[in-house]
C-alpha cells in the first residue's frame, strides 16, 4: 500500500470536502429534524460511486463501498444541537465562514465533518483500488445522537440486523486516536410529601426538605473521598483496586462523577407545604460501574434510607419520534466502553495513522502545539454512539475524527480542512491495514 498516494489523494479532495461539510451547515438538522442533512448525504455517497445507499426506517442513512466478507463501519452522527444565544455567535451559525484553513459553523466539529471524512475515506480506497474481497466499507450517518446517544445503532443493530467487525467513531479527536470513554445515565430521585397551610408547616410534611438532606448525601458522593472512615465513601473509590477489579481502565478513563441537573416540585400554593420534590442527576460512570451499581449507591445514601418507601429512586426512559415518526424507546444508560491498547483495532488505527502522519498528533498551526502535547492515543471526555456500539453490544470501537472535542456545543463553533484531509487518508488505508 502506498501511504504517498493515499495522503495526495486525500489532499486532492480537500475542496470537495470543503463544499460538502459547507452544504451540511447550512441545513439545520438539531435532533428529530435531520432529514435535509440525511438526503445531501445520499446525494453525495450516490454522486462519489457507492454501492448502495440505504435510508432505514429510523432515518440513518447507511453507505456501502465494496463488497468483501468483513465489515468495517465509520459511523458520524449527523444531528447538531441548536445554536443558543444568537448573541453569542459572531458569524451566522448557518452560513457559516471559510478561510484557507478553517470552516466555522454549527455542525463543524460536533460532527458533520466526521461524515465528510468518512465519505470521501471510502472515495479514496475505491480511486485507488484498496477495496479487496476482504472487506466492505460501511459508512453511517446516524440519527437523534444528542438527544440520545447509541439509540441509532440501537436500531441499526436489533432491527437493521448490522453487525461490522468493528467501527470507527468520527467524533472530534483533536488529531489523536480515542479508545475509550465514561459512560453516563440520567437517574430520577421523586420523593412524597404531605401538603398544609404554610402558617403551620408541622402539620404537613415538606418534601422539599426531604430532598434537602437527600441532596447533600448526593454531594457528598462526588466530594468525599474513600478513606476507611468516611460513611458515604466517594466515587473516587472507583480508583483503587480495593473497590474495583477494573480500576486500572477506571484510572486511564477518568473518575465517574454525579451532579443534580434539575429540580421539580408540586404544592397546592406560595402559602403551603410542598407535596413532593423530583430532582434529575447526571451520572458519570466508569469502568467497573453499571446502571444496576449507580441505582443501588443512590438507595443505599443515609437519607434515602431514612425516609423509606417515601423515596423513589429510577432510571429516565427516551422515546421521541425520530423525523421518520418512528419510535423506539430506551433507557438513558449510555454504558462506560473502552477498548484495549493492545487490541487489533487499536494496533491497525495506530499503524494507520503513523505511516501517515507520524508518531504525534499534529494539526493546522493554531492546534498544533497544544495537539502534539497530548498523548497520541487518549480517551474522550464526552459521550459518543459507541454507548451502544461496544458499551451495550460489544462491538469493537475506537475513535478517530476531525475537530475538536471542547468546540462541540459552543458557539463560533469550527473545524480545520487539514483535519478533514488527513482523517479521510486515515479511513482510507485502515481496512487494508487490518485486514493483512
Amino acid at each position: 500500500m502506498d501511504f504517498t498516494k493515499i495522503k495526495e489523494a486525500a489532499a486532492n479532495y480537500e475542496e470537495d470536502m470543503t463544499k460538502f461539510l459547507r452544504d451540511l451547515v447550512r441545513i439545520p438538522g438539531e435532533s428529530a429534524g435531520e432529514e435535509g442533512h440525511i438526503n445531501r448525504i445520499a446525494e453525495e455517497m450516490n454522486k462519489l460511486g457507492f454501492d448502495k445507499v440505504e435510508i432505514d426506517p429510523m432515518g440513518n442513512i447507511l453507505g456501502y463501498m465494496g463488497t468483501g466478507k468483513t465489515l468495517i463501519g465509520y459511523d458520524a452522527h449527523i444531528d447538531t444541537v441548536g445554536i443558543g444565544n444568537r448573541n453569542n455567535w459572531e458569524f451566522d451559525p448557518y452560513e457559516g465562514y471559510e478561510t484557507e484553513t478553517e470552516i466555522g459553523g454549527r455542525g463543524t466539529s460536533d460532527q458533520l465533518g466526521g461524515i465528510v471524512s468518512a465519505v470521501y475515506g471510502a472515495k479514496i480506497m475505491k480511486d485507488l483500488g484498496l477495496l479487496s474481497d476482504k472487506y466492505t466499507v460501511l459508512v453511517t450517518g446516524t440519527v437523534q445522537e444528542e438527544d440520545c446517544d447509541g439509540l441509532c445503532w440501537q436500531y441499526i443493530i436489533n432491527e437493521d440486523n448490522v453487525h461490522p467487525e468493528f467501527v470507527v467513531s468520527t467524533e472530534p479527536t483533536d488529531g489523536g486516536i480515542y479508545r475509550g470513554q465514561r459512560g453516563r445515565m440520567e437517574i430520577r430521585v421523586d420523593v412524597k410529601g404531605v401538603s398544609c397551610h404554610g402558617s403551620a408547616p408541622e402539620r404537613g410534611d415538606n418534601a422539599i426538605y426531604k430532598m434537602a438532606d437527600i441532596l447533600q448525601d448526593v454531594r457528598s458522593l462526588n466530594e468525599n473521598d474513600a478513606a476507611d472512615e468516611t460513611e458515604i465513601k466517594g466515587l473516587v473509590k472507583m480508583l483503587d483496586e480495593k473497590y474495583n477489579p477494573e480500576w486500572q481502565e477506571a484510572n486511564f478513563l477518568g473518575r465517574g462523577t454525579v451532579t443534580i441537573s434539575e429540580i421539580f416540585f408540586t404544592s397546592p400554593s406560595r402559602c403551603a407545604v410542598a407535596d413532593s420534590c423530583s430532582v434529575s442527576l447526571d451520572r458519570r460512570m466508569t469502568a467497573g460501574e453499571t446502571w444496576e451499581s449507580c441505582l443501588d449507591e443512590i438507595r443505599a445514601l443515609p437519607s434515602v434510607q431514612k425516609y423509606g418507601e417515601d423515596v423513589k429512586v429510577s432510571m429516565y426512559e427516551y422515546a421521541r419520534p425520530s423525523y421518520k415518526g418512528l419510535v423506539y424507546p430506551i433507557e438513558c444508560y449510555f454504558p462506560t466502553w473502552v477498548i484495549p491498547k493492545d487490541h487489533d483495532v487499536t494496533k491497525a488505527l495506530e499503524e494507520s495513522y503513523k505511516n501517515l502522519y507520524g508518531e504525534t498528533r499534529s494539526g493546522a498551526p493554531v492546534t498544533d502545539a497544544m495537539r502534539k502535547a497530548r498523548p497520541l492515543t487518549d480517551k474522550w471526555t464526552f459521550s459518543t454512539n459507541g454507548v451502544s456500539i461496544m458499551g451495550r453490544n460489544g462491538i469493537p470501537c475506537i475513535g478517530f475524527g476531525p475537530g475538536a472535542e471542547a468546540q462541540a456545543h459552543a458557539p463560533n463553533e469550527r473545524t480545520w480542512k487539514e483535519d478533514l484531509v488527513k482523517c479521510a487518508a486515515v479511513y482510507a488505508a485502515l481496512p487494508t491495514v487490518y485486514c493483512k
